[in-house]
C-alpha cells in the first residue's frame, strides 16, 4: 500500500518595517499559477519549516527577514490547483529594498488597503485573515 501526502509549502506576509503603514511584500509569480502572491514555496526534504520560509523569503526578494510568528496553517485540498498542499503561514518583518528573484517575475510594496485583487491560490483567504489580526487581533479560527 502506498500513501499519497499533502506537500509542505511555506508562505510568508513580510511587513516592511522601515517604510510608513509598514507594507507587505508580494511578487507578480513567473510560472503557471500566475497572478500576484505572497513570497513562499516547498520545503526541501531535511529542512524545517522556518528554514525554507526565510530561504523562500531571500529567494524571491532578496531581503534576510526575522520570523516573528507562525501565523497558521492553510490546507484545502483545493488551496492550489497543481496538487494538493500545505502551507505553513509565517509573519516576517525586515528592511531595506527587495528585489525580484527566482520564481518572481515582478515585485511590489502594498499598502493593507491597496492589496491587488488577482492573488494566486488562497493568499487572497490568507491575507484577509492576517489584516483581520494586523488591524484587530482576532486569529484565524478552525
Amino acid at each position: 500500500m502506498s500513501y499519497h501526502n499533502p506537500t509542505p509549502t511555506v508562505d510568508i506576509i513580510i511587513e516592511l518595517g522601515d517604510r510608513p503603514h509598514r507594507p507587505i511584500v508580494l511578487i507578480e509569480r513567473l510560472n503557471l499559477p500566475l497572478g500576484w502572491a505572497l513570497p513562499g514555496g516547498f520545503v526541501d526534504y531535511g529542512e524545517s519549516v522556518e528554514t525554507a520560509a526565510q530561504r523562500e523569503a531571500a529567494e524571491e526578494t532578496g531581503l534576510q527577514v526575522k520570523l516573528v510568528e507562525q501565523f497558521y496553517v492553510y490546507s484545502d485540498p483545493n488551496r492550489d490547483p497543481r496538487q494538493h498542499t500545505l502551507s505553513v503561514v509565517f509573519l516576517a518583518t525586515a528592511i531595506g529594498q527587495p528585489t525580484a528573484g527566482d520564481d518572481a517575475k515582478h515585485l511590489e510594496l502594498f499598502e493593507p488597503w491597496n492589496i491587488p485583487s488577482n492573488l494566486c491560490f488562497d493568499h487572497d483567504r490568507i491575507l484577509q485573515d492576517y489584516l483581520r489580526y494586523r488591524n484587530y487581533g482576532i486569529r484565524p479560527r478552525l
